[in-house]
């Protein structure tokens, strides 16, 4: 079903001096460009009726199952516009193998890969004026799948629709790229042994509402969760992946291990990291190791991972008991140099040695 027709109804909601306008500073998902896209799936027809279409409401039975079970999964990119005028997307076959995972573990239907970087091709083409030109901007890409099948009953759905929508970013945090605190969620969880904590699922994230308002209320900008069998072993933040800095320039990050959602940006660190030459371990990663490290000096940064955040430098670490902090020495100076190399690449500044850029628009003609 790769080599479906998409159908196009095209409109614009805004002038383009409003959009321009809007543009200037969109802060980080509060805006929409003027399309998305829809595919729908139907146990007997698999994938058909591909549309991009106006960004708007949907039609929703209200015995649609996404809203009694959950059935739902989403995915995160971006699309940049480099200086010679080309728009580009990173890894989107990352993302739609993920997704894939995530819809495996869900009980939902898998799409076709190509069929997920058409649909993201399709929309920023449509919407390429709302790719911002400013510097640390972007344009966010928000691919999900939901169960819309009528019916109440514990069984997986034997309808659903894919939809991309498309959001103008600027910085994820409000203050820039500057170090953040991190609340230790001691009583709440994110995820379990057995459970959805490696699909990329809202569950996930309904599940760390709660602690990240408890964060808030601390001071602190987001939440770090632990493995429930130990309360100490480290999985991830809230929204992003976790990396340790030992003063040695050894990485050390959680492996994933079921609870841990596999992080495109912190794939892509890995790769960059070892392509310097230095050692990078993906293993148990406790909170313990990290207080200690800090305490004797052996680990000098630590900094979350992820598309909306891409490396964000983290200054201390705070629970009810204690308090991990690194001073004057956050934001770390390796932290600064992986994010630069990263969107250098992303951005066009550096070159892209390892394939990873999508052109969706070609560099404008001299």
């Amino acid at each position: 079903m790769t080599n479906l027709e998409f159908r196009h109804t095209e409109a614009a909601r805004l002038s383009p001096e409003e959009r321009e306008a809007l543009l200037v500073d969109p802060g980080f998902g509060n805006h929409f460009t003027d399309h998305m896209v829809s595919i729908v799936w139907t146990k007997d027809q698999g994938w058909h009726d591909a549309e991009v279409i106006p960004y708007g409401p949907i039609p929703m039975d209200p015995a649609s199952s996404v809203l009694h079970y959950g059935q739902e999964i989403f995915e995160g990119l971006k699309a940049y516009r480099r200086p010679d005028g080309s728009i580009v997307t990173f890894r989107p076959e990352a993302n739609a193998q993920r997704l894939n995972d995530s819809a495996r573990r869900l009980a939902l239907p898998e799409i076709p890969e190509e069929l997920f970087v058409r649909a993201i091709h399709e929309l920023v083409s449509i919407d390429a004026d709302w790719v911002p030109t400013r510097e640390d901007q972007s344009l966010y890409l928000r691919p999900f799948m939901i169960a819309d099948e009528s019916f109440l009953g514990v069984r997986s759905a034997e309808r659903a629709r894919f939809l991309v929508i498309a959001s103008p970013a600027g910085p994820y945090f409000s203050g820039g790229v500057k170090p953040v605190s991190i609340w230790l969620s001691q009583d709440l969880a994110r995820a379990g042994h057995g459970g959805t904590g490696a699909a990329k699922c809202g569950g996930n994230y309904a599940a760390s509402l709660l602690p990240q308002q408890e964060a808030a209320e601390n001071g602190c900008q987001q939440v770090l969760f632990t493995d429930t069998q130990t309360e100490d072993t480290i999985d991830e933040l809230g929204g992003m992946n976790l990396f340790l800095v030992r003063t040695d320039g050894t990485l050390i990050t959680p492996a994933l291990n079921g609870n841990i959602l596999s992080g495109i940006t912190r794939r892509s660190l890995i790769e960059l990291a070892k392509d310097r030459g230095l050692r990078v371990e993906e293993r148990a990663v406790t909170v313990s190791e990290w207080r200690e490290g800090v305490a004797d000096g052996t680990i000098s940064e630590a900094f979350a991972c992820g598309t909306a955040a891409v490396i964000t430098p983290i200054g201390s670490l705070k629970s009810s008991d204690f308090t991990i902090d690194f001073g004057d020495a956050a934001p770390g100076e390796l932290t600064m140099s992986l994010r630069e190399e990263l969107t250098g690449i992303q951005f066009g500044l550096r070159e892209d040695t390892h394939g990873w850029l999508d052109v969706i628009v070609p560099a404008k003609e001299a």
